[in-house]
């Protein structure tokens, strides 16, 4: 068990408090999509590379399984469960855990309150290229997303960090 923190508390009330920033900053920055752009609407910041947009996902990522936002909130919730009890397998111990872990839970989080307020998620950030024949861009995503992928990504480092310095640890010899 990690001594608590003066400023932040247990391990898990750090990991709650990134949870709520992420969710908080999501569903801020979606307030304002709501608010300055219509369904659908698009304004380029960029040309030929950036736009703010405001479409619906009732998918998953890349719009996979799209029209199932009922079933995907569900499974979201379940997520969020086995996330909550299995959270000791994934470096919630450490600091970059605990941030990773945050992060993940407030996108699950920021995600699920879009399908359960608006019936989708708010998607609004849209990266492309200018081709021949229109534009190739990557899906678009919001704040989120965004903060799944980074948590996802963390719990990686983590893991092959992990992992490397088991493997140096068994292969250097004891010394006597």
């Amino acid at each position: 068990m990690n001594p608590a923190s003066p400023l932040l508390g247990t391990s898990n009330r750090r990991i709650a408090l990134i949870a709520l920033i992420v969710l908080a900053f999501d569903q801020f920055t979606k307030a304002l999509v709501l608010r300055y752009l219509g369904y659908a609407e698009e304004k380029v910041v960029i040309e030929g590379f950036f736009k703010l947009v405001h479409w619906g996902n009732t998918g998953a990522a890349w719009s996979m399984f799209s029209g199932n936002n009922s079933l995907l909130a569900i499974i979201a919730l379940a997520a969020l469960f086995i996330l909550y009890f299995t959270r000791h397998h994934f470096d919630s111990r450490t600091l970059l855990g605990q941030i990773a872990f945050g992060m993940i839970i407030g996108g699950i989080l920021g995600n699920l309150v879009d399908r359960i307020r608006v019936q989708h998620v708010i998607d609004f950030l849209y990266f492309y290229v200018q081709g021949a024949s229109g534009p190739i861009g990557f899906p678009a995503f919001n704040v989120a997303d965004s903060a799944i992928c980074t948590g996802v990504a963390l719990v990686f480092l983590l893991t092959w960090r992990n992992e490397h310095r088991s493997k140096i640890a068994s292969e250097t010899p004891e010394t006597k």
